[in-house]
């Protein structure tokens, strides 16, 4: 009577270890879970960026402010009859010491 429960207990811990640590087993599904909270988490940051992007993109065809400011910044378009100051900060190793 003895070996016959021992030889069940041993057929099922074989029945339980492909459960546990399988292919498809429960330690699996919980890194595979873990994995996907982490690839949401990625997608959302990327459609905050796709929304700000793709804002950008339609202030640029429909907005003619848009264009002009990113002239001016980026090319350095000056408009007729503007005065263009460009004023340098002093570098602490430029700067005359005090005699």
């Amino acid at each position: 009577m003895r070996a016959l429960a021992i030889t069940l207990s041993l057929l099922i811990l074989a029945i339980q270890y492909p459960l546990w640590f399988g292919k498809g087993g429960w330690l699996r599904v919980s890194q595979l879970d873990q994995q996907i909270e982490e690839q949401r988490a990625e997608n959302d940051k990327m459609a905050l960026r796709n929304a700000a992007l793709n804002a950008e993109v339609l202030d640029l065809k429909t907005g003619l402010d848009a264009i002009e400011e990113r002239a001016r910044t980026e090319l350095g378009m000056i408009k007729p009859n503007e005065v263009f100051f460009h004023v340098l900060d002093p570098s602490p190793a430029s700067a005359p010491a005090d005699r």
